[in-house]
């Protein structure tokens, strides 16, 4: 009976790392692709669908006023500002109140376990739960029922605070745990107050990746249809003011013209025929809810490359 050398047991503990690494590498490989599919198949449709509408002359200039499921043309100028103007708001509102959060749970709230970082950790864990339509129905009891206000774009914008905050909150929070802590400690050694490390050096050095869950919470709520259809409602007409009556938007445009989608006969020059003039804009408003969003990111991007700490 012959006892392996260790040189080959080596050679042979060698072989199998190398042949699990190669399986793990596959494995991975495989699971990206698999997860890629759906993502291509759904930008693939919606590009594909929507392409025509989104590029036609006065897409981006004209709105949908005048324009029924028997007429061809429209654009969506009125549903892009509204989007815009509801999100911007939004976002106004929602990323000064997360990143000041998030920096009181690390810098301030970690070290004694305070019990008022437990109950802001609680309440975030909350939100990050609540559907659309509660927050919805919570603004519109708040604002609309108890104090008699007029549904607005502006109380949209406040029902979509509530879901950014967790988001950015979140991503803010991972962020600062990765700034080294020895940046902070020779910053205090240097004498430098707390508040102005944070400023001058956790801040920076994490802005990238606060950006990143900026740019994630504008996704998470550029999308979102309940507080549309509970607080504002839908317009074909342009209205820039989000402090009064119906406004457009990507999402409420999108249901719109969805719910046309059955009406595909009508008479041209007096003779049946079937049109898509709905689904087409449908798609189109899909396309550009997409392409915004994807704008948006590759902003933060841009601005987080440029405020990067060197």
């Amino acid at each position: 009976m012959t006892t392996a050398t260790p040189a080959n047991s080596l050679a042979t503990i060698s072989s199998v790392r190398r042949a699990k690494d190669r399986a793990a590498t596959t494995l991975i490989w495989l699971s990206f692709g698999v997860a890629l599919i759906p993502l291509v198949w759904l930008l693939w449709t919606v590009a594909a669908r929507g392409l025509h509408a989104a590029t036609r002359n006065g897409w981006f200039t004209r709105s949908q006023r005048g324009i029924t499921y028997r007429d061809p043309g429209g654009g969506a100028w009125h549903a892009a500002v509204g989007t815009i103007e509801q999100v911007a708001l939004c976002t106004a509102i929602s990323v000064p109140i997360a990143v000041l959060v998030a920096i009181y749970l690390v810098e301030y709230g970690q070290s004694s376990q305070r019990p008022l970082a437990r109950a802001t950790t609680f309440m975030v864990d909350i939100l990050t739960g609540i559907p659309s339509i509660v927050a919805s129905l919570f603004i519109y009891a708040a604002f609309v029922t108890t104090f008699g206000g007029q549904r607005a774009g502006w109380l949209v914008s406040l029902a979509l605070v509530m879901l950014m905050i967790p988001v950015v909150v979140r991503t803010t929070e991972e962020m600062l745990k990765l700034v080294p802590n020895e940046l902070r400690e020779a910053s205090y050694a240097l004498g430098v107050p707390k508040w102005k490390t944070i400023v001058r050096i956790v801040l920076p050095t994490a802005a990238s990746g606060i950006i990143t869950g900026v740019v994630l919470g504008i996704a998470r709520v550029a999308g979102e249809t309940a507080p549309l259809l509970i607080l504002v409602g839908y317009s074909p007409n342009r209205n820039y003011n989000l402090f009064s009556g119906p406004q457009g938007s990507l999402p409420g445009m999108i249901k719109d013209e969805f719910a046309n989608l059955g009406n595909t006969h009508v008479l041209i020059n007096g003779h049946p025929a079937t049109v898509h003039w709905a689904a087409n804009r449908m798609w189109g408003a899909a396309l550009t809810l997409i392409v915004l969003v994807m704008a948006l990111n590759l902003i933060a991007r841009l601005i987080a490359r440029r405020s990067k700490v060197s």
